[in-house]
C-alpha cells in the first residue's frame, strides 16, 4: 500500500505525572528522507533515539519534529551552598574591616546576597525514565502522522488506477489502429502515383518496397509492448509495502519516453492525437508520484 509524504500528528503525554510532553510531526514531499528535529537542550541527548524511533516508521519526506516539555514537579531542583565563595566573600569583607577600622556587621543575610553562594539546581534525571515518558507519545504522534499519509495514499492509488486504466485504453486503440496505418499509407501512395503517372503502368514491386520502407520507420510495435508492460509494472509497484516512491518516478520517466517515440515515429493524426491524451494521464500520475513516499 502506498503511502503519501504529506501528513500531521500531534500527541500529549498522559496528565497525572511530574512531566509532560507536546510532541507535533508534520511531513511534506521531498526526495530523500530530511529530519528536522527541535526540542528543549535538557532532551538533546535523546536526541537519536528520537530520530531512530521516526527512521524506523517514515523512510522518506521533510520530517519537521517539534518537541516541549513542561515540569511540574518542584522536587526536581535543589538548593546549593557554595562554600569556597562564601569563605572567599568573607576573607575579604573581614579585610575591609581590618584596613578600615569600622564595626563588624557581616550577617548570615549579607553573604547570601553575595552572587553564587547560594544557587538552584536542577537535579540530574535518570534518561531512561524521561526517554519512557517520552516515548509514549512520541509513537502516538507518529501513528496519528502515518495513518493520516496511508489514507491519503489510498486516495492517491485509486486515482492512478484509473489514469493507467485511460492510458491502456488509449494504447490498444493505437495497436488496434497501427496495422491500418500502412495499409491506408498503400493506398496514399498508390493514389499519387496513379494522378503523377497517368496512363504509365505502375510497378508494384515498387510500391511494396516504398510500403515495407515505411511499415518498418512507422512500426510502434515495440514501443506499445513496452508501455504496456510499465503500466503493470506501475500498477504491481502500487501494491507493495515498501517505499516505492522513486521507483514509480522512473516507470513514469519510461512512459512518457515511449510515448514520445511512438508520436515521433505514428504518422497519424489519429494516433497523435491519442498519444497527447496519454502523455496529459502520464503528466498527471507523475505530479501524484512525487508525493508517494
Amino acid at each position: 500500500m502506498v503511502k503519501s509524504m504529506t501528513g500531521f500528528g500531534r500527541a500529549i503525554s498522559e496528565e497525572g505525572t511530574s512531566r509532560s510532553f507536546t510532541i507535533e510531526i508534520k511531513t511534506v514531499n521531498h526526495r530523500y528522507f530530511d529530519l528536522n528535529v527541535r526540542m528543549p537542550r535538557t532532551l538533546v541527548s535523546l536526541e537519536n533515539k528520537v530520530r531512530e524511533t521516526i527512521n524506523s516508521k517514515i523512510s522518506r519526506g521533510k520530517v519537521d519534529v517539534f518537541i516541549s516539555q513542561n515540569s511540574y514537579d518542584e522536587q526536581d531542583r535543589e538548593i546549593c551552598f557554595n562554600e569556597e565563595i562564601s569563605d572567599n566573600y568573607f576573607r575579604c569583607l573581614e579585610k575591609i574591616k581590618g584596613k578600615y577600622d569600622i564595626i563588624n556587621d557581616i550577617s548570615i543575610s549579607l553573604i547570601a546576597k553575595f552572587p553564587e553562594v547560594i544557587t538552584m539546581e536542577k537535579k540530574e534525571e535518570d534518561l531512561e525514565q524521561v526517554w519512557e515518558s517520552l516515548r509514549t507519545p512520541l509513537i502516538e504522534a507518529l501513528d496519528g502522522l502515518v495513518d493520516m499519509r496511508k489514507k491519503e495514499g489510498e486516495k492517491l492509488h485509486e486515482d492512478i488506477l484509473v489514469k493507467c486504466n485511460n492510458i491502456k485504453q488509449l494504447v490498444d486503440e493505437i495497436e488496434e489502429k497501427s496495422p491500418i496505418v500502412v495499409k491506408e499509407y498503400k493506398l496514399k501512395l498508390e493514389g499519387r502515383l496513379s494522378e503523377l503517372l497517368e496512363s504509365t503502368v505502375i510497378d508494384e514491386n515498387r510500391i511494396a518496397t516504398e510500403v515495407a520502407i515505411f511499415a518498418d520507420k512507422a512500426s510502434i510495435d515495440e514501443e506499445i509492448v513496452r508501455l504496456n508492460s510499465h503500466v503493470v509494472q506501475l500498477k504491481e509497484n502500487l501494491l507493495k509495502e515498501e517505499s516505492v516512491g522513486r521507483k514509480l518516478d522512473f516507470i513514469v520517466q519510461e512512459m512518457n519516453r515511449e510515448a514520445n517515440t511512438i508520436a515521433s515515429k505514428a504518422n497519424d493524426l489519429e494516433i497523435v492525437n491519442s498519444v497527447i491524451n496519454i502523455k496529459n494521464y502520464i503528466e498527471k500520475i507523475r505530479e501524484q508520484v512525487q508525493n508517494i513516499e
